[in-house]
């Protein structure tokens, strides 16, 4: 019998084609800690200063955070549109790509404006695979930024 989750089974599947690492105890009292000489850090050149890595990769998953409009002079549209290309770069550079993300959480200046965000949304990612998402309600993201975006995503 097929589940409506088969096709995103398959999809995450295909893209955690790295290597399965297997899951180890936790160390014996006293022994020396872990430590983090697997994670991989990709960074690429910031349009603002900050103390953060846009990615993060451990065990074939990628950590994204932080993604602001280059221009937040933008409607809400725009500047999805320009957060979600940033996404799509930052992917393809990190040899993934928008059809493995797991999980995407939307920091939104205004939440009247998730119709835009949506409509903009359904253009970057396909109908049999939509991340997990939250849309989260915040005070204040900066001068004119609208949102900002966190992802996880399998590396391909």
């Amino acid at each position: 019998m097929k589940s409506r989750f088969d096709g995103i089974v398959a999809t995450v599947q295909s893209c955690l084609a790295a290597p399965a690492f297997p899951i180890e105890a936790s160390p014996p009292p006293g022994s020396e800690p872990a430590t983090a000489t697997d994670a991989i850090v990709i960074t690429r050149s910031l349009p603002y200063e900050g103390l953060l890595h846009e990615i993060v990769e451990h065990n074939g998953v990628l950590y994204l955070g932080g993604i602001v409009p280059e221009d937040a002079g933008l409607d809400m549209a725009g500047q999805a549109d320009d957060v979600l290309r940033q996404l799509k770069t930052l992917l393809d550079g990190a040899s993934s790509d928008l059809s493995c993300v797991l999980q995407v959480t939307i920091f939104v200046a205004d939440l009247t404006d998730k119709a835009a965000l949506n409509q903009v949304w359904k253009r970057y990612f396909a109908a049999d695979h939509l991340p997990a998402r939250a849309a989260i309600g915040v005070a204040d993201l900066g001068p004119g930024v609208k949102l900002e975006l966190t992802a996880i995503a399998a590396r391909r």
